[in-house]
């Protein structure tokens, strides 16, 4: 079988690579540092299994993957450290064959890889238990306010659009940041998207 390995940090997907290499099913292992290279191999090559990495420069795994879906008919496997509802609930959204996290051996990958070659789906437990029981901690108006925010409206802006004081407003930014543990309004923003509260 062929396969792809999207992953920035060059070590740690060298490492992956020989590793998989050493299989005696696997045929090929193609490399690439970030989404956009992924893709340039994808359009080059014919690949079985392409296991990407979320957070990469330019295009994240999930771009790649969102791309897959719309250009080619194989499986993929996103392997991370980050356990983000949003990311998780993204890439479902995208049919990703396996969402697993990075701390599992190149044995246990090897069996992933083959379970969705077999028309399996596999899932890491704990992000499954993280989304189903993950509840947006915002009211309905502080998700009004952060909406507008992100918009790029100021306190002031908000105030008008809401019919509520520029006081108000601020206490529910002071609330929205101390729920969220965000540093200023793009963090807040941030941090909502990817969790799908926005």
């Amino acid at each position: 079988m062929k396969l792809l390995v999207a992953e920035d940090q060059s070590m740690l997907r060298d490492a992956l690579c020989q590793l998989l290499l050493m299989e005696e099913d696997v045929d090929q292992v193609y490399q690439a540092g970030n989404g956009q290279e992924a893709i340039e191999l994808l359009q080059a090559q014919t690949i079985d299994v392409a296991i990407l990495d979320v957070e990469m420069p330019g295009k994240t795994g999930l771009d790649v993957l969102e791309w897959i879906r719309a250009n080619k008919d194989m499986k993929v496997i996103i392997v991370t450290t980050f356990k983000r509802t949003g990311y998780f609930k993204r890439a479902l959204a995208a049919h990703v064959d396996a969402y697993v996290l990075k701390d599992r051996s190149a044995s246990e990958l090897m069996q992933t890889i083959h379970a969705v070659l077999a028309g399996q789906r596999e899932y890491s437990p704990e992000l499954v238990e993280e989304a189903a029981f993950a509840s947006n901690p915002l009211s309905q108006r502080e998700q009004d306010v952060l909406s507008l925010a992100a918009k790029g409206l100021s306190n002031q802006d908000i105030s008008e659009k809401l019919f509520l004081s520029n006081g108000t407003i601020r206490n529910y930014m002071t609330s929205i940041f101390n729920k969220l543990s965000a540093s200023n309004r793009t963090d807040a923003v941030r941090i909502a998207r990817e969790n799908s509260w926005l």
